[in-house]
């Protein structure tokens, strides 16, 4: 690796006052995948360390493969380190797309690696995984802590030193986390995380750490056979289209990160009937559904305490912004009435603890996605009204300081 190092050797070294500093916008290398882009925060940065993580069997060796497929304008080294040269191939006829410059190094050792990119002089290489390569300078089994470090840091020197662009494909653990050292996220310029329920079609790459671009940016993809189908438009699918009202169902507008979505929220309330009530939810907090039937049951005097509940997000997504739960409560409403809500109506608002009605935050993009998808009313927090001008747009804006002011709008 001394060899990569030989250019920075010679730079001379020296401190500089802030203001000598001249800032310029980094150079970025587009890729095809519009959603890819956005979660990068333009493109690929020439120099920098991508570690994208994931469960097994989530898609991500798919989605770069695809991308190496895709992208054109020079040569693409893809390692793999994990799969045979015969199982990339049938992957790569499954996604139907064909690039001439794309070259396949079935290798774990870094020896043999940077070998192979010396000849070739790569535009961009992807790696997958980190986990399978092995180091010569380090006496320990591959995917070790030891062997993790070094050879990410002998491929960061390698990306630093050519200015060619790396993509590390990673593992997790069963908690989640990236596997290996903590010191491999430091390591890195970007840290993605791609997630998704193996059950459902849909999937989303996240950004966790960016040096050159936002930290809430996502992408959302749809997994079929022929490979990612970037969602350009994700509210549409995550919407059901029903023929006709149905109760216990409610339309939410959150923020993913920067971005807004409308999803539909769930719910089922019946008598409970096996002693204890039953308290079943996907998609969020159960400890936070569990205080907003408190909320209902103290402050608007519904008996849920004899009720089994069920509440589902539709689509397979996990959502932690608490402006869900004005929704999620209206949901809850509409089951135990059984009354169907209109169609045409969302919420969004964060739940206090004596059932008021709290502000969120970028209201005025939620309520252009609501706009955007033909909703005719939003109920929201009054607290939010404040600077708004409802002539801006098409739908009816409702703004209510508490849970029983909806309610009674309602029902």
């Amino acid at each position: 690796m001394q060899a990569w190092n030989e250019g920075a050797e010679k730079v001379l070294r020296k401190a500089f006052r802030l203001d000598e500093v001249i800032a310029q916008n980094e150079a970025r290398i587009s890729l095809p995948d519009a959603e890819l882009n956005r979660v990068l925060g333009g493109g690929i940065v020439p120099g920098s360390v991508v570690l994208v993580a994931g469960e097994p069997g989530i898609g991500k060796s798919t989605l770069f493969l695809q991308a190496a497929l895709q992208w054109k304008k020079g040569i693409t080294l893809y390692i793999s380190g994990e799969e045979s040269a015969q199982q990339v191939k049938l992957r790569a006829e499954r996604i139907g797309a064909a690039h001439e410059q794309l070259f396949l190094l079935n290798a774990t050792n870094t020896d043999t690696i940077f070998a192979e990119i010396k000849k070739l002089k790569p535009a961009l290489v992807i790696v997958d995984s980190i986990q399978t390569l092995e180091s010569p300078f380090v006496e320990s089994a591959a995917g070790s802590v030891s062997q993790v470090r070094e050879t990410a840091a002998e491929l960061q020197r390698f990306a630093k030193s050519a200015n060619v662009p790396v993509i590390i494909i990673g593992h997790i653990t069963k908690d989640g986390a990236i596997a290996g050292p903590k010191v491999l996220e430091h390591m890195v310029d970007t840290v993605l995380q791609f997630e998704g329920d193996r059950h459902y079609a849909y999937r989303i790459l996240r950004t966790l750490k960016n040096r050159f671009g936002s930290t809430s940016e996502l992408g959302i993809y749809e997994m079929l056979p022929a490979g990612m189908r970037p969602v350009n438009n994700p509210s549409e699918i995550l919407l059901s289209q029903h023929e006709e009202p149905l109760s216990g169902i409610a339309i939410a507008v959150i923020m993913e990160g920067a971005r807004p979505l409308m999803i539909e929220v769930q719910a089922l309330v019946t008598q409970a009937v096996y002693g204890t009530p039953q308290r079943t939810v996907s998609g969020m907090d159960l400890r936070r559904l569990q205080l907003l039937l408190a909320v209902l049951e103290k402050r608007g005097g519904f008996a849920f305490g004899q009720k089994d509940v069920f509440v589902n997000i539709a689509g397979g997504l996990k959502i932690e912004d608490p402006s869900i739960e004005l929704a999620v409560v209206c949901a809850l409403l509409s089951s135990y009435e059984d009354v169907a809500l209109p169609n045409n109506i969302c919420f969004v608002g964060e739940i206090g603890l004596s059932g008021e009605i709290r502000a969120v935050n970028r209201i005025d993009q939620r309520i252009a996605e609501a706009d955007k998808l033909g909703m005719d009313t939003l109920f929201f927090s009054k607290a939010n009204a404040k600077g708004l001008d409802s002539k801006n747009y098409a739908i009816s804006l409702k703004p209510m300081n508490k849970v029983e002011d909806v309610y009674r709008a309602i029902f």
